[in-house]
């Protein structure tokens, strides 16, 4: 079990990586990196763990003595040397020993039975649909973002989602292949 939501993750990275931000320093890299659309991150959700790791004690308050605009000053957050541990942590935890997985499409799956062959196919071509789109939009925010001028792990936060977009769809055409296999077996068409 981690100790760490993906939220906090996120934000412990955000962090390190700008040594200090605020909560819109993070909304605006969230929208920039496609975090919204890819990690499910909301605006509460990063407001709110910004107060659970200041709470944990792994990044701490700074408010800032300048203030640029109207609003409230900003309040600046910074890694705590416990907190650079944790993150450090678990990097190497997440990528040595965590698999991303659909668990809602594997219950799909395993429910097969209880839906007929063609209701089957026709859903699994709409994921195909589906999957087409995502990775378009995908291709789009990382074009507009710098494609291939990115920094690696900013690259990466692209071409990891690329990758599993591709074996899924590849996944779903045999799987798509096998069913119409059956159907034709079994003296039906589609």
């Amino acid at each position: 079990m981690h100790t760490l939501s993906n939220v906090e993750f996120m934000l412990l990275q955000m962090i390190a990586e700008h040594c200090q931000a605020s909560g819109y320093d993070i909304m605006k890299l969230v929208e920039q990196r496609g975090y919204k659309e890819w990690a499910n991150i909301g605006t509460t959700s990063i407001y709110v763990g910004l107060k659970k790791l200041s709470d944990k004690g792994w990044i701490s308050p700074e408010t800032a003595d300048e203030k640029s605009g109207k609003g409230p000053t900003p309040t600046r957050f910074a890694l705590t040397e416990v907190g650079i541990s944790k993150l450090r942590n678990e990097i190497l935890d997440s990528l040595s020993s965590t698999r991303e997985r659909d668990n809602r499409f594997d219950l799909g799956l395993a429910a097969l039975p209880h839906i007929g062959k063609e209701e089957a196919v026709i859903a699994l071509r709409k994921r195909l649909d589906f999957l087409g789109q995502a990775s378009i939009n995908i291709r789009q925010k990382y074009e507009s973002q710098g494609g291939a001028s990115l920094p690696l792990n900013v690259r990466a936060l692209f071409l990891h989602p690329f990758s599993l977009i591709e074996s899924e769809q590849a996944f779903v055409s045999r799987l798509i292949h096998e069913l119409l296999e059956e159907a034709s077996r079994h003296g039906q068409s589609y």
